[in-house]
């Protein structure tokens, strides 16, 4: 078993970080395929994200949210771990894990890694083994194998669909070379579900859990937080639209109340470690009641809120969500946290201009007024309470990449849905760094993904001093919400009567006001003026003089 380096255990924490210090954190999401290539091989690793934590910490974020680096056939781009404890070595090795952690702690940023416990690869020892022994194999009762139905036991246990697409359920072959039994994946087959019950499933991530602590990280963001305990029984749902109901309806494979009692376990542990370790829960559950039993006092700390990510473009959808989420938080004390891009979800720049509300798009928008939108979000999220996160490449407004070549693609759901969903690679493509080169300064091989044409005039290069670039109103957002005394934490907003579709809430000597109609609306100017997203006609320098609110467009104001 790998071991931490000796000196792992005198990594300490970032100097001089605030106490709770993730009720008002901004964290950045690194895709570590994506950010930047520190070998020249065309894919993303740790050195690659090393390189750039400098451009991070000039950023103005408190901590990076780093995607999957474990050892992994790569079957779903590192969430099919095959072991917790290496590197995948494409990305690196774990003394690149360590120097970067101690470079980010260095320049007081906080690591947060991915942690993936509801599921391994098929290519981890345990399953290897399971399979290699067959029927009754120990090791099968950590996984889900259950006996077929039909006569032979040629059809699966229950009716449960993938989230990717096609069935649940795998079904085996004997080490005779006769049909076996199936094993549960909710995801890919080759992303067997764990069995929760067994107990040495709980010994292991309580293992895995300090190791990575023992490295120095700062947290966890656990994937499909809500998929680790199923239904006993596994009861059949009686339904084919399964994917569509996930986060939205009950449902025997997720939000199980026995998931509660593994993150009490979590949070013991997290608690010894001194500088407030954190997790972070990937749950999507039916409703923001359910979503707030993950961070009751002793369990996680954060939950993503989808809600807010998949609202649709309106004025009473966001002051909807935003009520929803904060009234939920506040019942159990745990800050809200807002998103509206990720690895996962169309980008927030083409997603406001298309046709669709949603959170996946195929289809492109208006550029002009898609980046005009997520200007917007992004100063609405950041005026909001609570913690923010941001998905690299935001901060240049880049769009989401709708033309990938199908041969290219490598989201498993594009191929098990035939072309019908698995869109997740156009958020991916690597991210551009300079005007010039082969991969727009991404690294000096290519990259994994094809980059669009003229990528390099959307590159940090390109953007950094100018004062209209969405590069620099991030810098400005963040620089003003570390320094005003009315953002980052706290549990409520004032809301102040506005037209329609527009949103005005105050918090400690701040005003936002955002308009989310297509023609301008001249209202009364709140106080001085902060940051737009968008430029502000003349308010006469006057308290309560009208000023006109630009169309799609956010103003901070100090008052």
């Amino acid at each position: 078993m790998p071991q931490p380096p000796a000196s792992a255990h005198d990594i300490a924490a970032p100097a001089g970080s605030p106490a709770n210090w993730w009720r008002e954190a901004v964290i950045y999401q690194v895709y570590p395929r994506s950010f930047a290539d520190g070998n020249g091989d065309g894919m993303g690793d740790l050195p690659g994200v090393r390189s750039r934590l400098s451009y991070l910490k000039e950023l103005g974020v408190d901590a990076l949210w780093l995607n999957p680096f474990y050892a992994s056939p790569q079957a779903d781009a590192g969430y099919d771990i095959a072991d917790h404890r290496a590197v995948e070595p494409t990305l690196g090795t774990l003394l690149d894990a360590e120097a970067l952690i101690r470079d980010a702690h260095g320049l007081g940023l906080r690591i947060i890694v991915d942690l993936v416990p509801n599921h391994s690869s098929d290519q981890h020892a345990w399953f290897l083994r399971a399979l290699e022994e067959g029927p009754g194999s120990a090791l099968r009762e950590r996984y889900h194998f259950h006996p077929g139905k039909g006569e032979n036991g040629e059809l699966p246990p229950n009716d449960w669909t993938s989230v990717f697409g096609g069935p649940a359920w795998t079904r085996t072959k004997n080490p005779d070379g006769t049909p076996g039994d199936w094993y549960l994946h909710l995801f890919a087959p080759e992303q067997p579900d764990f069995n929760w019950e067994h107990p040495a499933v709980a010994d292991e991530f309580r293992s895995i859990l300090r190791f990575w602590l023992d490295m120095g990280v700062d947290g966890f963001r656990v994937d499909v937080a809500q998929g680790l305990i199923k239904a006993e029984g596994l009861p059949d749902i009686g339904r084919t639209d399964q994917r569509n109901m996930l986060g939205t309806e009950e449902m025997p494979s997720f939000d199980q109340d026995g998931v509660h009692e593994i993150y009490r376990s979590w949070r013991r542990i997290l608690d010894e470690y001194p500088g407030q370790r954190i997790a972070v829960a990937e749950a999507w559950t039916p409703t923001e009641e359910r979503t707030a039993r993950y961070v009751r006092p002793d369990e996680l700390h954060q939950t993503f809120n989808f809600s807010y990510m998949c609202a649709p473009w309106s004025a009473d959808e966001f002051r909807r969500v935003i009520d929803a989420a904060l009234d939920a938080m506040r019942r159990v004390g745990a800050p809200t946290t807002w998103v509206l891009s990720n690895h996962d979800t169309t980008r927030h720049s083409t997603r406001f201009a298309g046709p669709q509300t949603g959170s996946r798009l195929a289809e492109a928008g208006g550029r002009a007024l898609g980046l005009r939108r997520a200007r917007a979000a992004t100063l609405l999220m950041l005026a909001l309470p609570g913690a923010a996160y941001l998905y690299q490449g935001e901060e240049l407004g880049l769009p989401e990449v709708t033309d990938l070549p199908d041969e290219v693609r490598q989201d498993p759901t594009f191929a098990r849905t035939r072309g019908e969903d698995g869109f997740r690679d156009g958020c991916r493509v690597p991210i551009p760094w300079t005007v010039e080169g082969t991969s727009c300064g991404f690294g000096t091989g290519g990259s994994w993904l094809p980059q669009p044409e003229g990528w390099g005039a959307l590159s940090v290069e390109a953007q950094t001093g100018d004062p209209d670039s969405t590069l620099e109103l991030y810098r400005s957002a963040l620089a003003v919400r570390r320094a005003h005394p009315g953002l980052g934490a706290g549990d409520a907003v004032e809301w102040t009567d506005a037209p329609a579709g527009v949103l005005v809430f105050r918090r400690q000597g701040f005003v936002c006001t955002m308009n989310t109609t297509d023609e301008a609306v001249r209202i009364p100017a709140p106080g001085r003026l902060l940051l737009a997203s968008s430029p502000v006609g003349p308010t006469n320098g006057s308290h309560g003089a009208s000023f006109e609110l630009d169309a799609n467009a956010t103003v901070w104001w100090t008052v």
